[in-house]
């Protein structure tokens, strides 16, 4: 169905959004790590990329 994001997109938007969140806990706790910002800028950009084909076709 045009318009719809699948199971899979869903769970990796659920795990950018929990990945967020214990980056931040990270960083609030323990202070920032530029390696786990990058990696969740890139796990975002995979799932925004995710989105943008499940909605594409």
């Amino acid at each position: 169905m045009p318009g719809s994001t699948d199971g899979s997109t869903k769970t990796m938007g659920a795990l950018t959004l929990g990945g967020l969140v214990v980056v931040t806990a990270y960083t609030v706790a323990l202070g920032s790590n530029g390696w786990l910002w990058f990696g969740w800028v890139v796990l975002g950009l995979i799932t925004l990329g995710m989105i943008v084909t499940t909605r594409s076709t």
